[in-house]
């Protein structure tokens, strides 16, 4: 790789998972920015400079009109044009959480057809109908063009939300969204390996058990659990317990995402 591929971080107003991210960047191999939404907003152009961009978790703009609506409004208001010149010259964005609500209702996912500033899903309240914060199995997977999935299995990763219900009232959407390989991971069961709509296994009852998306090119993705949030084996409530049964504790698989997605660039 010539040189690093440089990330762009969006932050502020409520959103609060910058310094996980920023670190995640930065031990996968890429350079970091951190760019608050105000002046991002005011000068997009600069958005160009940078080869992946970013929309970390957090509650943006409080929630109070909907998970990620008030932030996607400004950025499709104010940018439209530079985010599909930036997907159309081939470059990646990431969005976690309130990210990933963000690329929904901005209409950046699923992206179905080329067509990223159009609606087509909604991502809800959990059916449980409260906040979860645990851990959760993840199944990605092999058939989807995902960049940031690639080569992943089975992955453990924290959830942090309430509103992360993959919903959509036309299900000819998400046969669209399958057929295009844009499921990219599921909430699964871990005896049996398999996707679930279960509690707790599935937190909130997303709709044929997605938990993570990305657009028919794999280059834009968005998913509910924090990647993030597991860069350390001791991040993981078990860490202990595998290091005295196993010999090693797990690795942070959550970084393996970010490599992925700094090797696309190599």
């Amino acid at each position: 790789m010539a040189s690093k591929p440089a990330v762009l971080v969006i932050t502020g107003h409520g959103l609060n998972c910058e310094s996980e991210s920023r670190t995640a960047w930065e031990w996968a191999g890429a350079t970091v920015e951190l760019v608050h939404l105000n002046d991002l907003l005011a000068g997009p152009a600069q958005l160009h400079r940078f080869q992946v961009l970013m929309f970390i978790g957090g509650f943006s703009f409080g929630d109070h009109m909907g998970s990620g609506l008030v932030m996607a409004l400004r950025m499709r208001n104010a940018m439209a044009d530079d985010l599909l010149r930036f997907i159309g010259e081939g470059r990646l964005v990431m969005g976690v959480c309130n990210g990933f609500q963000v690329l929904v209702q901005m209409g950046l996912l699923p992206g179905l057809g080329g067509s990223y500033l159009s609606r087509r899903l909604a991502l809800m309240q959990n059916d449980c109908g409260a906040f979860q914060n645990r851990w959760v199995e993840l199944k990605c997977e092999s058939t989807s063009p995902c960049i940031f999935t690639r080569g992943i299995d089975r992955i453990a990763l924290p959830v942090r939300h309430g509103e992360g219900k993959i919903f959509a009232t036309d299900l000819t959407v998400l046969e669209a969204v399958e057929a295009s390989g844009g499921v990219a991971c599921r909430y699964i069961d871990p005896g049996t390996g398999k996707p679930t709509q279960v509690f707790p296994w599935n937190p909130n009852g997303s709709q044929q058990a997605i938990a993570g998306l990305c657009d028919p090119t794999g280059r834009v993705f968005g998913m509910m659990p924090h990647p993030e949030a597991y860069l350390l084996a001791e991040n993981h409530p078990t860490w202990e317990i595998d290091r005295h049964r196993l010999g090693n504790p797990m690795k942070g698989e959550g970084l393996r995402l970010f490599r992925n997605a700094v090797e696309y660039f190599a």
